[in-house]
């Protein structure tokens, strides 16, 4: 017998799925994530913390090229993370779906 809480998951995973599909919280979520990694990598370029990176990245590196790739890094993040929450919760969908249509035959 399925709990109330799956059986909830269920009929709300029924009519939400392709909603949650492109809901725009869980890539907010992402990219919030993608920002903090961003604003660590510049905390550490600028804190001098490797002398080393910090001498490559003040002669090399253009501060442009390294926000965009910080903005590329965040909406990568951003776009995986939405992708991996929308599977797992298909994936648990498809299971308890599997379990109840075992549970129903058995007690057929």
């Amino acid at each position: 017998m399925l709990s109330k809480e799956e059986l909830d998951f269920l009929e709300y995973w029924e009519k939400n799925s392709l909603q949650q599909k492109h809901s725009t919280r869980p890539f907010m979520i992402g990219l919030s994530a993608g920002f903090v990694l961003g604003i660590s990598l510049i905390a550490v370029v600028f804190s001098g913390w490797y002398e080393r990176a910090n001498m490559v990245a003040n002669s090399r590196l253009s501060s442009f090229v390294f926000l965009l790739a910080i903005l590329g890094i965040s909406f990568f993040m951003a776009f995986v993370y939405r992708k991996f929450r929308w599977e797992t919760h298909e994936q648990r969908y498809r299971e308890l779906l599997a379990r109840k249509k075992t549970l129903e035959k058995k007690e057929v």
